[in-house]
């Protein structure tokens, strides 16, 4: 999800920062800054402790799941405290809804490239009031002035005597210090370590094998189980004959429940052997009868509706009056989420108490839904968060944990479940189904007006019930309410249809990569129809959105736009501000007789504010283009019969190694408020790439994945 994060800069209080332990360890707090009434406090995220032994350690309430953050936030912490880099480590934070609470969801939860911008400054403050308080306690033990002292690498040192002590020396001393009111922060001038591409804490220990997932996880005694669940929809469990899975040897069980049957087994390959030999008759349920027309016709329905207004400036009606209309549909369909780490849980339930192994996005919400599934207090779930093989928003979900404890209230001991590729494909939480429609009023060459009406399930309204206000989807209409070309008269519409019996959640881009796509497309459309350069007819809009006009800029002079090409080959351009960064992307792509599609290159130019670690946000670019693309040529998840008919990667498709093209990021310098990155190569791409075989074939697609015979002519668009 998307969310304005302007209240993070706010000034924070010393006793909303810090609060001193004992025992030779010096322990900050620090809080981070949360919409609320007056007469409300801010709850705690996240702890900084010093020990004695100089380590400092981050209890970091955000989870890794490839996106570095461990990394850069370390570093954040690392600078503003003067630490020494190599001795910051970084612990996964226990549920705790109150303590570890994103502040931009409310809740404890890692999710719409948040990660830095919401802990770049409570991490600075706390660094900062945590190095003043070390300086303090040093100074008193040398009867010095503390502005005679500095803090560097772990180290007090006074240059007067030349006299050094390091921070784990001075953790129980420095536990006793009067908190400063608001201490310094370093001017970015200062930074040794922001802005630096700095290698990942990360990468030596996936390198070498020695890296936690969630499914490396082995407790004592652990047992091998995998499920299978009704082909359709809401369907249960009819009838089971096991006798052929229990003759297997090595299969310990098999638990019946009412809407999935698990096999338990010495190993995961005897589970899944003993789960193909169940013989077993399923309830299919009224959802028989659904397919992909169905719900593609009950979706364009909706749509003919008017929706609830997100956004309305100007006059709409009136520049619609006295200008020439323009219109275009935009259709996006459903999508897997298909994570590399295949979902899984360990899970050990006894009498009175469960404890789960996981990689999660949402360690609370699996504490607590785990706790209601078993009839136990809360206090009686304990999960432990591991290293995440993939989330994309998958693991915004706790449905799998839910169905693991649920299979472990049958089982003695703990039990791991791993979900076979086709059971996690054909039993996603998908990404909805969209359809926009658009139309703009043109007056003397200029957009003068703007609607966009988007149609599609509200994931809010289910996700996070209390940010679904007044009918309005906040992610839904993310990247439309905040359009960055300057159009006078705008109306954002929101129409809310859920799609029958197929359940849908947040998706990589979330819903900016609905209304990018969309929005990318018809400005576009809108340069063509002008007979004007799509580069130029956007920079001639972008006068209030600057950062977002120098992307544009630098992207088209790196990508060469302009340029001559080859025949059938083109290029396209998206820009975007999203997640708080400002992104311009060119694609070249060739598209031979046949349709198929080559892309040959992507240039993106991005400005995301402060950048902690540029090669954490090159990285990341680089596999959301990647994701994006990937989507948009191969990706779609259709139903028949009530059913997902793909099953695995032979038919939905990832884009493979030597279909990757070349990519170049270029970082513009920037002091402002870091902006996130995680997710906005994925939005980039897929509008960049139509626009570019449009300009390779005159052939517009307004729907995604790409229609290869559309591009060769053998059918209309």
């Amino acid at each position: 999800m998307r969310t304005n994060l302007a209240s993070e800069a706010s000034p924070l209080s010393r006793r909303d920062l810090i609060k001193a332990g004992a025992a030779g360890i010096l322990l900050v707090s620090f809080r981070l800054p949360i919409a609320r009434a007056a007469d409300e406090s801010f709850a705690p995220n996240g702890f900084i402790r010093v020990g004695n032994d100089d380590v400092v350690t981050l209890i970091m309430p955000q989870v890794e799941m490839g996106q570095g953050i461990y990394t850069s936030v370390g570093m954040i912490l690392a600078d503003e405290l003067d630490a020494d880099f190599n001795k910051v480590v970084l612990e996964h934070a226990p549920p705790d809804e109150k303590l570890y609470a994103n502040p931009a969801f409310h809740i404890q939860a890692t999710g719409g490239s948040t990660s830095v911008r919401a802990f770049w400054m409570p991490l600075r403050k706390a660094g900062a009031t945590a190095r003043a308080m070390l300086i303090s306690a040093a100074a008193q033990q040398w009867n010095v002035e503390p502005s005679s002292c500095r803090a560097s690498n772990s180290e007090v040192i006074h240059d007067g005597s030349g006299r050094k002590v390091g921070f784990g020396a001075l953790a129980a001393q420095a536990a006793t210090q009067k908190p400063p009111s608001d201490p310094p922060l370093k001017p970015l001038k200062d930074f040794t370590l922001i802005g630096k591409p700095i290698p990942r804490k990360d990468t030596p220990e996936k390198t070498n094998g020695t890296a936690q997932y969630g499914i490396d996880v082995m407790p004592s005694g652990v047992q091998f189980a995998t499920i299978a669940e009704c082909p359709v929809f809401g369907g249960k469990v009819g009838r089971v004959d096991d006798t052929k899975a229990r003759a297997i040897k090595g299969v310990r069980q098999v638990v019946v429940l009412d809407d999935l049957v698990a096999v338990v087994g010495d190993s995961t390959w005897t589970a899944m052997q003993g789960l193909g030999a169940l013989d077993v008759t399923w309830d299919e349920g009224p959802n028989v009868a659904i397919g992909s027309a169905e719900v593609w016709d009950a979706l364009r329905k909706a749509s003919k509706g008017e929706g609830v207004v997100a956004k309305e400036q100007g006059d709409v009606k009136a520049a619609f009056a006295a200008g020439d209309r323009y219109e275009a549909v935009y259709e996006l369909p459903f999508l897997a989420h298909a994570t590399m780490e295949p979902l899984n849980c360990t899970v050990h339930f006894t009498k009175d108490a469960c404890e789960v192994w996981t990689g999660t996005q949402v360690v609370a919400r699996v504490q607590s839904e785990v706790a209601k599934a078993l009839g136990l207090p809360i206090e009686k779930v304990t999960v432990h968060n591991f290293l995440i093989g993939g989330g994309f928003g998958r693991r915004l979900e706790p449905d799998m944990a839910v169905k693991a404890a649920r299979i472990a209230q049958h089982v003695e001991g703990p039990v791991k479940i791993i979900w076979r590729r086709e059971e996690d494909m054909q039993h996603d939480v998908y990404r909805p189904v969209y359809h926009d429609a658009l139309a703009a009023s043109v007056k003397d060459g200029k957009i003068t007006g703007w609607t966009q009406r988007i149609t599609g399930a509200a994931i809010i309204a289910r996700w996070l019930p209390p940010a679904f206000q007044k009918g309005i989807d906040i992610d839904a209409v993310d990247g439309a309410t905040d359009n960055p070309y300057g159009v006078p008269n705008v109306r954002v519409e929101y129409v809310r249809a859920e799609p029958p019996a197929v359940p849908t959640g947040f998706w990589r881009g979330v819903g900016a990569n609905n209304n990018f796509f969309a929005s990318e497309s018809f400005i576009d459309e809108l340069a063509h129809r002008a007979g004007a350069d799509p580069v130029a007819y956007r920079l001639n809009m972008l006068d209030a959105t600057p950062r977002l006009k120098a992307a544009v800029q630098l992207a088209a002079s790196k990508s060469g736009w302009g340029g001559a090409l080859p025949a059938r080959t083109g290029r396209g351009i998206s820009a975007q501000t999203a997640f708080a960064s400002f992104i311009a992307t060119v694609c070249e792509a060739e598209v031979d007789e046949n349709g198929e599609v080559r892309v040959h290159r992507f240039v993106s130019a991005v400005d995301t504010g402060i950048a902690v670690n540029p090669d954490t946000i090159v990285a990341q670019l680089e596999g959301g283009l990647i994701f994006g693309l990937a989507a948009a040529l191969f990706g779609e998840i259709t139903i028949a019969k009530g059913r997902v008919e793909q099953s695995n990667f032979h038919d939905y498709r990832m884009l493979r190694i030597n279909e990757a093209p070349k990519i170049e990021v270029h970082l513009i310098s920037s002091t402002e408020f870091p902006g996130g990155i995680g997710e906005t190569g994925t939005t980039a791409a897929p509008p960049a790439l139509t626009n570019a075989l449009f300009a390779a074939t005159g052939v517009r697609l307004r729907r995604l994945p790409i229609d290869r015979d559309a591009l060769a002519g053998r059918k209309p668009v």
